[in-house]
């Protein structure tokens, strides 16, 4: 995964990036990166406190089933989320009475069709392109959680099946009801979990042998069984505990230095897949930049005067 940053200087913006650490000058237009509209058909984004956004899975009549919009639109919200610099931290979590089902089977069907649009029977080769781009898609989808610049908690009730792990596990936090469970569904689909499962569960709780039991048989994993394993930081006994909890820590993580915050995501991100020795030249190349922000100054003041409340920091 390539990560880039960039710092204004006299008009300029000097980039920073993870591809070979360089650097380049770049022009940028000055006009607000800010989205104005969180409109969606299956996502209902509200913001319950200044610079946190809560992103809720809206399908309650569906159990919050991942229908071909759901696909499509939760890139696009998290693209938006990562845009607007009003925006420092997103908790994510379902309406009704469970996180989600996971794929939503009869709506997904027609779009797993490899046949051409004038019905027109294609050849193995044409088939696999078309299913590798719509697999690359889904794939992207959970990817932006991980991409997006901003913290983000998932906040989990009752069921997180199938496409549900997938999505959490590209989340920075997780938090739970006692009522919870997770369930790697895919096996008794008939197919290989595909969109980010295999890749970063064994990463998340680092038990290969769990990690392969829980894959390989689709069995329930229970709230305390994945608190005890490390998928989830705290368990709560019902959902308006656990969600009162995982906005006090969005406002606490909100109230930090974004420029110290979205930097420590970048690089936690960036340290799972590379060497230590990678992640340290990074990090130099990063913070040559970021050091130079004026909320280094500001954090070292509040502390020096021992001030109860923590300092102002601008948008970034």
């Amino acid at each position: 995964m390539i990560f880039r940053r960039s710092l204004q200087l006299a008009g300029r913006t000097l980039v920073v990036t993870s591809e070979g650490l360089g650097f380049r000058w770049a022009s940028r237009s000055m006009s607000s990166q800010r989205s104005s509209s969180y409109s969606f058909e299956t996502l209902l984004v509200s913001q319950p406190s200044e610079h946190v956004f809560q992103v809720e899975l809206n399908r309650p009549d569906k159990l919050n089933a991942m229908n071909v919009a759901f696909w499509m639109e939760l890139p696009k919200c998290m693209q938006q989320l990562h845009e607007d610099n009003n925006c420092r931290v997103v908790v994510v979590s379902g309406a009704g009475r469970m996180f989600t089902a996971g794929l939503d089977l009869a709506s997904m069907a027609s779009t797993f069709a490899t046949d051409s649009s004038d019905g027109e029977e294609l050849d193995v080769a044409r088939k696999a392109r078309r299913m590798h781009a719509l697999i690359t898609s889904y794939q992207e989808t959970f990817t932006s959680l991980e991409k997006c610049s901003k913290p983000v908690i998932a906040a989990i009730h009752n069921g997180c099946i199938g496409g549900g792990v997938d999505m959490v596990t590209a989340c920075d936090i997780r938090y739970c009801t006692t009522d919870a469970y997770f369930q790697v569904k895919e096996v008794d689909l008939g197919l290989a979990a595909d969109v980010g499962t295999l890749q970063r569960l064994p990463r998340v709780i680092g038990n290969a042998s769990l990690v392969n039991e829980l894959v390989f048989t689709a069995r329930k994993m229970e709230a305390a069984e994945a608190h005890q394993a490390g998928l989830v930081s705290r368990v709560f006994p019902d959902k308006d505990q656990m969600m009162a909890a995982a906005l006090n820590v969005a406002r606490q993580i909100a109230s930090k230095s974004p420029v110290a915050v979205q930097g420590s995501k970048v690089h936690l991100v960036y340290s799972r897949d590379h060497s230590v020795e990678e992640g340290l030249r990074y990090m130099a190349a990063w913070n040559m930049c970021m050091l130079q922000s004026e909320d280094l100054m500001k954090s070292a003041m509040a502390l020096m005067a021992k001030e109860k409340e923590p300092p102002k920091f601008s948008n970034l």
